[in-house]
């Protein structure tokens, strides 16, 4: 098949909401739909339930949450399908914006009773700085919830996002009898836990009264035909280009735990979201269509399969065609690797292909020469931009609980920083490690891991930080004289870059007045 072939056959997408919104319960559902797996796994899981696929870390299992973003490719309708199921929570949610820099467009996932939370808006707001196009899911319909109508305001203010609904909720809760599509002009009737294949779905030309009585009974086909009314009278319609430039959003309704809304959601989506595009780097614009291939690190992840060790780098192919054994540039180092065994993902599972193309996630087993943001190419010197470090909130100094173990601490606190799920940190002064993470719950993450993959305990001690800022300046007097004068308040971090650490925002702003030929880096992007 010709690479222009490939590239249209191709959907990678993210998928993203605040933690309890039912992503990962969508993402099982999509993989049910599209034949990847026999069984629905749960993520609040009992001993009958098997687990949700994308959840295949222990401490996932334990905890019912997401805390990596997981990777899954399938067919489905003649379309390569690829997954990226993100963290949810808070504290996770710098793994969820670098996965962002490899997604062609993303699902947004509500909960219908909650409405749009805090994280949501944060999430779907790098994505609006992206011009990424959205689609949002309303999740949870056999539960009682807001109405449509004030759900999609709250969406279009709070989330800035301009909507227009494609398929619209019959009732809700106890009344939910089912989902008119406004994009095929279909009625699917709901049946509680049934599987949506065998649903009766109706087909209806004319949305007359006497055909919606039939199915819906009086009250419910009277609603209906009020609510349609409405949504054509206030609502824009449906414009492609306008939903692929990031400036309309389709919204569907459903309930991905009844498998009831998301077959609709597939199949629109694969009709309208976009194939893989341009990327930026800070040499040009690299267009998939190119023959030489490229493509940039976004995520790596150590031990997926602890029995094995391993260590592999997660690349998005951005141009031409990836083969394996073939030599390829590692544009950082310089140098010339080939790759025997890259792999294609269904979360945990892997699987060895001999090539890949635009659009596709492919796993790369790493002996430690990638870091997040690494560019391969067959030659050329590319430097793919927007794939960002944030300054960490939270830091803990790290202390080796089991002296006997030191050099499994040294390894896993390497290697899981590198992942980026934290930020590793040696005072100037005493050489003491810090660790800094966006969120809390990280830390829990990270001696959890140190345990059970590396087998080396740690313990924290408190540290009351503000922010760690990474410093550069023109001038080597001034590096000098700040380091000289500040080194208590001096670390580096994992490349050896210099990095301020501030213990207010008012010690930031006094050093920042202080040493004005000093720039002051939030994210280590620059």
């Amino acid at each position: 098949m010709s690479l222009q072939t490939e590239i249209k056959k191709r959907r990678t997408f993210g998928i993203v909401s605040h933690p309890d919104a039912g992503k990962t319960t969508l993402t099982e559902k999509l993989l049910l739909f599209g034949g990847a797996i026999q069984t629905a796994g749960a993520v609040k899981s009992n001993k009958i339930k098997r687990h949700a696929t994308s959840d295949f870390m222990e401490i996932e299992r334990q905890r019912g949450i997401s805390v990596a973003t997981s990777v899954m490719a399938f067919n489905y309708n003649g379309r390569k399908i690829n997954i990226l199921d993100t963290p949810g929570h808070q504290d996770f949610a710098e793994d969820t914006y670098r996965t962002l820099t490899a997604v062609d467009s993303v699902i947004v996932v509500i909960d219908v009773a909650k409405g749009v939370e805090i994280q949501t808006e944060k999430l779907v707001e790098v994505c609006r700085m992206r011009k990424t196009p959205i689609i949002v899911f309303i999740n949870k319909l056999d539960r009682e919830g807001k109405d449509g109508f004030d759900l999609l305001d709250e969406i279009e203010e709070k989330l800035q996002l301009r909507v227009t609904p494609l398929s619209w909720p019959i009732g809700m809760g106890q009344r939910f009898k089912g989902v008119y599509n406004l994009f095929e002009h279909k009625l699917n009737l709901f049946k509680p836990h049934g599987k949506q294949l065998d649903e009766e779905t109706v087909e209806i030309k004319e949305t007359d009264q006497e055909t919606l009585s039939l199915h819906l009974g009086d009250p419910a086909a009277e609603e209906l035909l009020h609510d349609l009314e409405i949504i054509h009278t206030v609502y824009p319609v449906f414009d492609h280009q306008e939903y692929l430039d990031g400036r309309l959003s389709p919204v569907f309704f459903g309930s991905a735990i009844n498998n009831f809304g998301v077959k609709e959601l597939l199949d629109c989506f694969i009709q309208i979201a976009p194939p893989p595009g341009k990327r930026d780097t800070q040499e040009r614009e690299v267009m998939p269509l190119e023959k030489e291939f490229s493509g940039f690190v976004f995520k790596i992840h150590a031990n997926m399969d602890p029995k094995h060790r391993d260590r592999i780098a997660f690349m998005r192919i951005c141009s031409g065609k990836f083969e394996r054994n073939k030599n390829y540039l590692h544009v950082r180092k310089g140098k010339s690797l080939k790759f025997s065994n890259p792999t294609a993902f269904m979360a945990a599972k892997k699987s060895v292909i001999d090539q890949a193309y635009p659009g596709d996630i492919v796993g790369l087993y790493d002996p430690g020469n990638f870091k997040i943001g690494d560019s391969l190419t067959e030659g050329e010197p590319l430097h793919f931009v927007g794939i960002p470090s944030f300054s960490p909130e939270q830091f803990r100094y790290i202390v080796n609980a089991d002296p006997m173990r030191s050099k499994q601490l040294q390894k896993g606190l390497m290697q899981l920083t590198e992942e980026g799920v934290a930020q590793l940190f040696t005072k100037e002064d005493n050489g003491r490690k810090i660790i800094g993470t966006v969120g809390a719950l990280q830390f829990d993450v990270i001696q959890y891991r140190l345990e059970h993959e590396y087998g080396a305990a740690c313990r924290y001690e408190p540290l009351n930080l503000h922010k760690a800022c990474w410093i550069t300046s023109d001038s080597k007097e001034a590096l000098k004289e700040i380091v000289t004068r500040r080194k208590k308040d001096m670390a580096r971090d994992r490349e050896g870059r210099l990095v301020f650490l501030a213990e207010s925002s008012w010690a930031l702003k006094m050093a920042q007045e202080n040493h004005p030929e000093i720039e002051f880096h939030f994210k280590s992007e620059f």
